[in-house]
């Protein structure tokens, strides 16, 4: 199908006198030096306001994700703080066990002793105190209970009986009207399960490991 055909249009038209009817504006082809400079101005603007909005936008994307980054490690970092805890924690009550077992195993009857001090005047009216305790330990409670006794004025008889079923440094002081005892396995149990027990209720949401990293 063949496309209508156009008129031809002239630049410039005169009338029948020879003056100009009409017009076309042609492209200009000289500038004056100001008009130049004011255009060169103007370009170099417009693409220092668009290098500017790229810029602008690259570093808005930059940073959401840096953001986005943080948000899925802080959690793992939690995990990871936790874990630290919860190893210093073992590692400490690993040193604290062996430092008790030597302290004991250099002085068994210090515990005995100690007990015997703080019982002072529980025991003292009493006419005879029965200590059962682990056969290994037996002479040293014997004559750390006797030393301690006599410098307390205990006056009453002192039965010191081997009990196989005791632990390993444990005994007990019966006095007719209490008991005390003593087992550092069972004790040292304890303290494990509570600091077992603070641990699990700090979770992941315990104060951060380095000081002032909260702020």
């Amino acid at each position: 199908m063949s496309q209508p055909a156009q008129r031809f249009r002239f630049d410039t038209v005169f009338d029948g006198a020879g003056d100009v009817t009409a017009s076309t504006p042609r492209p200009k082809r000289l500038y004056p030096v100001e008009e130049v400079e004011q255009i060169r101005a103007l370009a170099h603007s417009e693409g220092e306001r668009a290098a500017l909005a790229s810029l602008a936008a690259q570093q808005a994307n930059a940073l959401s994700q840096i953001a986005a980054a943080c948000n899925q490690a802080l959690p793992k970092l939690a995990e990871v703080a936790h874990e630290h805890r919860e190893g210093s924690a073992a590692l400490a009550m690993a040193c604290a066990r062996a430092i008790a077992d030597t302290a004991l195993d250099l002085f068994p009857g210090a515990p005995a002793q100690a007990a015997l001090d703080s019982l002072a005047r529980e025991i003292e009216a009493q006419p005879r105190l029965v200590v059962s305790c682990d056969p290994a330990i037996v002479e040293t409670l014997q004559a750390t209970l006797a030393e301690a006794a006599r410098a307390l004025g205990f006056e009453g008889a002192i039965v010191v009986r081997p009990d196989g079923e005791f632990g390993r440094h444990a005994f007990t002081l019966d006095f007719g009207d209490g008991q005390a005892a003593f087992d550092p396995e069972a004790a040292a149990d304890r303290v494990a399960q509570a600091l077992k027990a603070a641990l699990a209720s700090e979770g992941l949401h315990a104060e951060p490991l380095i000081p002032g990293s909260e702020s």
